[in-house]
Order: structure tokens, then C-alpha cells, then sequence
């Protein structure tokens, strides 16, 4: 809109002055025309009147000794006579008297009247911003005879004219540059209007997730191709929640036979050994054996022990599937790692305190629980004939947060098992279940918290766990 606004009023302005600048140069040839046409009608009216000069290019200056000054007082122009080789006989301004020489017409004018069909031609120069018109014709006598050259010449002066170009010229600006502030607002509005409803548009595609239920949008006033593209993206949203109905269903069902084999597959494990003590009993067992009830009591232990093994397994699982419950209480976070770590045997485990007291509200259970899954992992990590085993814990605040670190310089991560790390199932052990840090992983997003590691192979593992204290 800006565009055309700006490119309408250059137009209509050279159209303008170009249009003003034809019409004044038509004005200033008719005008010319007019007063030529009404001074060579006095000039011939002269010319008949009975006079004591015979018509003749000798008499010329003495038939117009007077009479030439009045009518080119009349006519507003100065008038010339010249005889026929273009020697000036007389003029309407007197000191042309006392130079006549080089104020003769040249020959190239001479020449070219001559041979022009019309016996009349005209020369225009400009000299300080007026613009001098001269016409050249002949004089006839009574008969028709061609007896001297008459000049007339009149000075065009377009300064007022000029002035009125330039005022109208500066009012069709002002017009037009009120037009132009009009436009850029009605093109700022415009754009407020259009683009209002693409912002809205566009913060909503921005907060869409999968993973939540996402508003639909709607608009009070909108052009029917914002409308089209909101109805389109509502439309969208609709699918993206049944798709993330059908999704999630998918994956808990996806979810439940992952965990159904891994449960299957860990009870195998000590059923195996207690149908081979069975078998072996039934072939073995003699009730006239002086030493049954060592073997009994044998049998029983390795039954008891596999038992106790599918126990675990069991509460591994169910602890693993429910949500752990908070039971949150006023912690010195500090006091409950220290505790946490007396457990442990080892004499290369050490624990930096960073402040001698830091207050959280935890539970003191699930706390414990993600210290001692750390630092035994950590064990497991070292290396048997590492000669200079460490594991450092450090605890510190962090503004709202505390920060637990545990460290070692175990045998590391490898890149391939750093993005299965937190994944159900997945363990490097020979033993285990592979549940216990998606398990602690579980506690601490639950407090909003995080975990995260760095581990470099061969080197070692840094966790890092983050809580709030509120």
C-alpha cells in the first residue's frame, strides 16, 4: 500500500510538470500566433493607406517612421523590418538606429525563409530564464510584390507561471503525503490485524506437545484464510490426542509384555536349580540313610535359597512398577549421606561435605535409596586389581537445589550403553535386573529433580543428582 502510494504520487507529479510545461509552451505559440496575425493586419492596413512614399523597400522605414512604435506599444512586441537582404531598415526600439551594424539578419536566416514552403518561420532562444520567440515573413506590397522582411518578436516570461506550477505542485504534495501517513497507518493496523492472529497461531504450534493436552484455538474476528488455518490446526489437535490416546495405550500394552517376559525370564532362572535339587532328592533318598537329615536339611537350604531368590525378584519388580510414595519431612541432607554411607566397607569410599549443614524437606528412605544404588554401583565399577581405587561423594547447596556428586575411577561407560544407562532391563553385570537406576531415576524426577553422568571410558563416572530443598 506504502508502495503505490509513493509510486502514484511521483507519477501524477511528472505527469504533472510535464503536462503544465506542454501547456505553457501551447499558450505562449498561440498567444504568439495571435499578436503575429494582428500586428502584419496593421502593418498591411498601413501599407494601403494613400501615403507621399510609394510602396516601395527604399520608402519602408519613412511609411513606418512613427507608426511602428504604436503598434508594437499595442501588440506588446518589438517589430523589424528588414529590406531583402536582411539590412535592418527600421526597428521598435530606437538605439537600434545608432548600431545598425550587427543587428542585420543573418544569412542562414535569409536562406532558409526563402525556401521554406510557408514563407514563414520561427526561431525561439533563451537568454536569463525568458524565453525570446521571433517570427520571420515577408512584406508584400499592394501587388503582392515582396518588398522587405518583417520580424516580430516577443519575450515570454514564465516565471508566474512557474510560481502556479510550484504552488499547485507543493499542494498535491501535501496531499499526498497526507495519504501517505494515512496508508502507513492503515497499513500498520492492517498488519497489527493480520499478524495478531498469526502470533496467537504460532505461540499455540509452540506449545504443543504430545505428552499433554494442547488447547484449541479461537479467534473472534479473523480473515476467512486465518480462520481456514485455524480450523486446520484444531483439527490437528484432535488427531494428536487420539494419536496420543492410541500412542500411550500402545506403549503401557508394549510396556507390560517387556516386563512380563523380564519376569518370566528371572524366575526361570532359580526354578531351574530347584527342579534339578528335587530330581536329584527323589533318586538319592533312602529313609534307611544313616545321614538323611543332613541331606534333608541340605535339600531344604537349597530350596530356601532359591525361594528367597524369587522373593527378591518379586519385590524388584512391584518396587520397580509402583510409584514410590514421598513422605516428605525437614532432612540435614548432610547427616543422612554420612549415615547412608556407613554401610559400605570400603576404606577407599570418602565423603566431602561442602557445608556442615544443609536443610531439605525429603524422604529419608528414598534418599538413602538413591545414595546406596549410587555409591554401589560405583564399587561394582572398580576395577578388582585396580591399585588405587576412589570414590569421592560430595554433597553441596545450589541456591534452592542440593547437588550430589558421586564419583569413580572405575572402569567407565562406553558410548554404545550411555543412552541405555536409564533403560529398564539393561545391566553390564553378570547379576541384577538392570532396575535400579531407572528406579532412583523415577525418585527424582517425582521431586522435580534430576540426575545426570559424564564418564569417560577407562577413566571413570561422575552422577550428579540435583533435589530441591522445598
Amino acid at each position: 500500500m506504502i508502495l503505490l502510494v509513493l509510486l502514484a504520487s511521483i507519477l501524477i507529479v511528472t505527469v504533472t510538470i510535464y503536462q503544465y510545461g506542454e501547456q505553457t509552451d501551447e499558450y505562449n505559440i498561440q498567444r504568439f500566433n495571435r499578436k503575429e496575425s494582428a500586428t502584419k493586419h496593421d502593418i498591411e492596413i498601413e501599407l494601403k493607406r494613400k501615403t507621399t512614399y510609394p510602396v516601395t523597400t527604399n520608402n519602408l522605414a519613412k511609411i513606418f517612421q512613427d507608426r511602428i512604435y504604436d503598434i508594437a506599444y499595442v501588440h506588446k512586441l518589438t517589430v523589424s523590418i528588414y529590406d531583402m537582404n536582411g539590412h535592418l531598415l527600421k526597428s521598435s526600439i530606437p538605439y537600434n538606429f545608432d548600431k545598425k551594424e550587427g543587428t542585420d539578419l543573418i544569412p542562414e536566416v535569409i536562406t532558409e525563409l526563402a525556401n521554406n514552403s510557408n514563407h514563414k518561420i520561427l526561431k525561439s532562444r533563451t537568454e536569463k530564464g525568458i524565453t525570446y520567440q521571433s517570427s520571420y515573413t515577408y512584406i508584400n506590397d499592394t501587388r503582392f510584390k515582396r518588398i522587405g522582411i518583417l520580424e516580430l518578436q516577443i519575450a515570454q516570461d514564465n516565471e508566474e507561471q512557474k510560481q502556479e506550477l510550484r504552488e499547485f505542485i507543493s499542494r498535491l504534495l501535501l496531499v499526498y503525503l497526507l495519504m501517505f501517513i494515512i496508508a502507513i497507518a492503515l497499513a500498520y493496523f492492517l498488519s497489527s490485524y493480520i499478524t495478531r492472529s498469526i502470533q496467537t497461531i504460532s505461540e499455540k504450534i509452540k506449545e504443543t506437545r504430545l505428552n499433554k493436552r494442547n488447547e484449541k484455538i479461537t479467534l473472534n474476528s479473523a480473515s476467512s484464510e486465518i480462520n481456514s488455518l485455524v480450523d486446520s490446526y484444531n483439527n490437528m489437535i484432535d488427531q494428536l490426542e487420539d494419536s496420543a490416546v492410541r500412542l500411550a495405550k500402545s506403549e503401557r500394552e508394549q510396556a507390560w509384555r517387556e516386563m512380563a517376559k523380564q519376569v518370566a525370564h528371572e524366575i526361570k532362572n532359580p526354578l531351574t536349580p530347584m527342579r534339578l535339587s528335587v530330581q536329584s532328592f527323589e533318586r538319592r533318598f533312602d529313609p534307611k540313610d544313616p545321614d538323611i537329615k543332613e541331606k534333608m536339611s541340605e535339600y531344604s537350604d537349597t530350596l530356601i535359597q532359591q525361594i528367597d531368590v524369587m522373593s527378591s525378584i518379586a519385590s524388584a519388580f512391584s518396587d520397580f512398577a509402583k510409584m514410590p510414595t514421598q513422605r516428605r519431612e525437614k532432612l540435614d541432607v548432610v547427616d543422612v549421606v554420612k549415615h547412608s554411607l556407613d554401610i559400605f566397607t570400603e576404606d577407599y569410599i570418602h565423603y566431602i561435605p561442602q557445608e556442615s549443614e544443609i536443610h531439605a524437606n525429603l524422604d529419608k528412605t528414598q534418599l538413602v535409596r538413591i545414595l546406596t544404588n549410587l555409591v554401589k554401583n560405583a564399587t561394582q565399577a572398580i576395577k578388582k586389581d585396580e591399585s588405587n581405587p576412589k570414590i569421592e561423594v560430595k554433597v553441596a547447596s545450589e541456591g534452592n537445589n542440593v547437588k550430589i556428586t558421586v564419583s569413580d575411577n572405575g572402569k567407565g561407560i562406553t558410548n554404545k550403553n550411555k543412552e541405555l544407562i536409564f533403560e529398564p532391563k539393561f545391566t553390564t553385570k553378570t547379576s541384577g535386573m538392570g532396575l535400579g537406576l531407572p528406579m532412583i531415576k523415577n525418585i527424582i524426577e517425582a521431586y522435580d529433580g534430576s540426575i545426570s553422568f559424564t564418564s569417560t571410558e577407562g577413566i571413570g563416572t561422575v552422577f550428579t543428582v540435583i533435589l530441591p530443598k522445598t
